[in-house]
């Protein structure tokens, strides 16, 4: 049984404390877990869960928001490289309208830690980006401002980011005239603009203020 309350606060400490409490406590596999995409107007909000190895340099994986884009596609090479167990979750847009922003974020860290537990032993604990844990069951830890905390959590940023922006760049390819190349479908100025000239794509939220409910182009605009 592990007891949370023994858990260190890292500040001191380096991104890697919890994890290692937790392996001192007889964790065999601790896992972190992050979303990006509850903002935008557009696109799934898509999770991942990862296991870093204990002998890699933790100090190396930051908040992805702190990073530039070249530097977080660089050390998402670099999770691959060190075998890093690795999950991703991607809840649609259908979906995220249908039970709302956060129980849908919720859903794709679930997703995300079910994906790792496929190929890999399943982890026996989970510290989660945020104020709420994951609704199911595993021995876990929610942590406000958890990408600074954990290097873990700041993996798992990292690869959701990445992932994300990559899935947005082949939505921009399919609806250009959104910029979602540049804006990843949050609510810039110019996606505001073009939502009210050309009405949303399949891919917007319905469900989000700004985006037109109805009113919908199903095809590249011309």
């Amino acid at each position: 049984m592990i007891d949370t309350s023994l858990l260190p606060e890292p500040k001191f400490q380096g991104n890697f404390a919890y994890e290692l409490s937790l392996y001192k406590q007889g964790c065999k596999s601790v896992s972190g877990t992050d979303e990006v995409g509850r903002g935008p107007l557009a696109g799934p909000v898509i999770a991942a869960c990862v296991v870093l190895p204990t002998d890699c340099d933790h100090t190396l994986f930051i908040d992805s928001k702190a990073l530039t884009h070249k530097k977080r596609v660089s050390l998402f090479d670099t999770l691959y490289e060190l075998h890093a167990q690795i999950g991703i979750g991607m809840v649609s847009e259908t979906i995220i309208d249908q039970i709302n922003i956060l129980q849908a974020s919720l859903l794709a860290m679930r997703l995300a830690f079910e994906e790792l537990a496929k190929n890999n032993p399943t982890p026996d604990f989970l510290l989660v980006d945020g104020k709420f844990e994951v609704p199911f069951e595993v021995s876990q830890l929610a942590l406000v401002k958890g990408e600074t905390k954990s290097a873990s959590i700041a993996a798992a940023s990292i690869i959701a980011k990445v992932t994300r922006d990559r899935y947005m760049l082949n939505l921009h390819e399919q609806f250009p005239v959104y910029g979602f190349n540049t804006n990843q479908g949050y609510p810039t100025k110019k996606h505001r603009e073009a939502l009210k000239e050309h009405g949303s794509c399949p891919h917007h939220r319905q469900s989000f203020n700004g985006v037109e409910p109805n009113v919908v182009i199903s095809k590249k605009p011309r």
